[in-house]
Order: structure tokens, then C-alpha cells, then sequence
């Protein structure tokens, strides 16, 4: 199965090729929205559609302190979500990759990692899509409590 691997700082993750829609390179200048949770970045207006950018590194990591801001344009992954539109904020996309196999994954870890796998020497998380869609409308519950 191919997948679009991309990086968060040094860390690799990848997501099905089928559950992505195109990938952007990001000017950082999104529109804050009230009572937005932490990983909720803003909103981009992209040719007419209206795009919710999440910063992937703090939804998947929500405990950990904010990264510094990574030097130079970062790119928005574009999940194929219907009709609402959700785009993850990543360092760098790697490219397209055949992954065959993809592990447990690891105990204790969130419902939005599937699984992990190896691309040469490289270790990759491997995500689920529905997962991270869900994870991101709950952070939106827990905010407004």
C-alpha cells in the first residue's frame, strides 16, 4: 500500500496516499478562531474552500511543550475528509512510499497511531486517518467545556 510519509521535526510519520489529498506548502498566516484548542492553529482559505489547520505534533503529542517554530515554509497535508476540510501542519513531506507491512502498534500508544513500519533503516509511525479527524473534533469538545 502507498503512503505519503512526512516528518515532524526528526520524527517520521506516514498516512494511507488514499486518505491524503494534496499536499501545500503553507504561508504560516492562518485566521485565529475563538476558543480554538491548542492544536487548532486557525483557518486558510484555499482556492474558495475553507481549510482548519491543526498542528499535528500537538495533537499527537498534546502533553509535551510547543516545538520552536521550524525554520523555513512548512507544508499542510490535506486529509480527503468529504466535504469538511481538515489540513495537518508537518515540518516536511519525505514523498510517496510502498509500505507492505505495518507492526502493532505499540502499547499504550493513542488510537490515531495504526501501526509502526520500516522504510530501509528508517522507523515509521504509521497514522489512522479517522482517528486523527476524530481526535481533532474532540479536542473541539474538551475546549468549549
Amino acid at each position: 500500500m502507498r503512503h505519503v510519509v512526512f516528518r515532524l521535526e526528526k520524527d517520521r510519520y506516514a498516512l494511507p496516499l488514499s486518505a491524503i489529498r494534496e499536499v501545500v506548502v503553507t504561508s504560516e498566516r492562518f485566521s485565529k478562531v475563538p476558543r480554538a484548542p491548542p492544536p487548532v492553529r486557525g483557518i486558510m482559505n484555499l482556492r474558495g474552500r475553507v481549510v482548519t489547520v491543526v498542528e499535528l505534533a500537538a495533537l499527537l503529542k498534546p502533553d509535551q511543550p510547543p516545538r520552536a517554530e521550524a525554520a523555513g515554509p512548512r507544508k499542510i497535508v490535506l486529509l480527503d475528509r468529504g466535504r469538511r476540510e481538515l489540513g495537518l501542519l508537518v515540518t516536511e513531506v519525505d514523498g510517496i512510499e510502498a509500505i507492505e507491512k505495518v507492526g502493532p502498534a505499540p502499547p499504550k500508544a493513542p488510537p490515531t497511531v495504526k501501526g509502526l513500519a520500516r522504510l530501509g533503516a528508517l522507523a515509521i509511525t504509521v497514522l489512522e486517518p479517522e482517528a486523527l479527524d476524530s481526535a481533532v473534533a474532540a479536542s473541539f469538545s474538551r475546549a468549549v467545556k
